[in-house]
């Protein structure tokens, strides 16, 4: 591979994982306060597919892919001074995209040191995952030790991370998976229910008797979110974390998931449907809470109280493969590109 040379993957167009497309141009530069840092591990989620495959307002081609990387300091900016060369660290790029690339440039206040014992893919899997769920489960839904809620997913990127954070807060976790991810969802605190062969209202009222607090749900859709509220009890949150239907579906599912949170805000029966803060503003406002929650998850993750699941791992310049994966569907965890060190 030429090392006069960054090797990026760009979406020129729309459509399937073949879109993805390989382009060689200069190492970029780091400008006053950035860091570069050189690719080890950058993070696949079903929210690039989605972005690759549909359009959404404010996306506009050409782009490159991808919110998270792990990677090395390859050069410090003028006034950077809190990082070193060669130093390890993780990169968010705070809805921006442009992760599914060898070199990136970033302020230095976005990158955060991952600690040595922690493998690079398993320190990619806690950034915009952990953050997520961590931000939904807290900020949005304010939960409290001893509460119960659902975790749509559960063998999922985000819905692994919503399991363990919530079984270390002391909650009461059931989770929503395929039959073959079961022994999974177990092992990581949560009470498994079979979405496929189940009606998991009906399940989730029969393991509980009148419901749970709080159901996040990262599927998305009219009917979906309906069923989610039903598995409320009185006065829950119902907590919209994503549209991952809209993988296949596109934005059509967006007007009916938006018509059911409405809906569910003025029934008289005390269950909210709580939309903020979300991650597109509040970790930029709150940069304490953004590096202070990751280096807690490298913590947790270096003593072994916490487990990021990794799906699978692909070659940096192959995404097209890691797209066509996700696409398959039937995986666990979260799905990561690789480069050389």
């Amino acid at each position: 591979m030429d090392e006069a040379k960054n090797h990026r993957i760009l979406v020129a167009k729309r459509g399937g994982p073949h879109v993805l497309e390989v382009v060689a141009e200069d190492v970029p530069e780091p400008g006053p306060g950035e860091v570069r840092v050189k690719t080890l591990a950058a993070g696949v989620s079903s929210y690039d597919v989605m972005l690759r495959r549909h359009w959404f307002p404010g996306v506009k081609l050409p782009y490159t892919p991808g919110e998270d990387v792990v990677g090395l300091v390859d050069k410090l900016g003028d006034g950077v001074s809190n990082l070193e060369i060669g130093q390890r660290v993780s990169v968010w790029t705070f809805g921006e995209a442009g992760g599914y690339t060898e070199f990136i440039c970033t302020p230095a206040d976005w990158a955060v040191p991952v600690p040595p014992g922690l493998d690079s893919s398993e320190a990619v899997a806690l950034v915009v995952n952990y953050l997520t769920a961590s931000l939904a489960m807290h900020q949005m839904a304010g939960v409290q030790s001893g509460e119960r809620i659902v975790a749509h997913g559960a063998a999922g990127g985000v819905g692994s991370a919503l399991v363990q954070l919530g079984t270390l807060a002391g909650l009461e976790v059931y989770g929503t998976a395929s039959a073959h991810n079961h022994e999974l969802v177990e092992s990581l605190g949560a009470t498994p229910i079979d979405y496929r062969n189940q009606d998991f209202v009906a399940r989730i009222h029969q393991l509980t008797g009148d419901g749970v607090d709080v159901v996040f749900d990262v599927i998305g859709g009219g009917r979906q979110l309906w069923r989610s509220y039903r598995a409320l009890r009185k006065g829950g949150r119902l907590i919209m974390l994503g549209m991952a239907g809209a993988i296949r579906g596109g934005i059509k599912i967006i007007p009916p998931s938006m018509l059911v949170v409405g809906l569910v805000k003025i029934l008289p029966n005390g269950k909210t449907a709580p939309l903020g803060p979300g991650m597109e503003t509040y970790p930029k406002e709150h940069m304490d809470w953004y590096r202070d929650s990751l280096a807690e998850f490298f913590e947790l993750a270096t003593t072994d109280r916490m487990r990021p699941v990794i799906a699978e791992r692909f070659p940096l310049l192959e995404a097209s493969r890691a797209h066509e994966f996700i696409e398959r569907g039937r995986y666990a965890g979260k799905v990561v590109l690789t480069a050389d060190a």
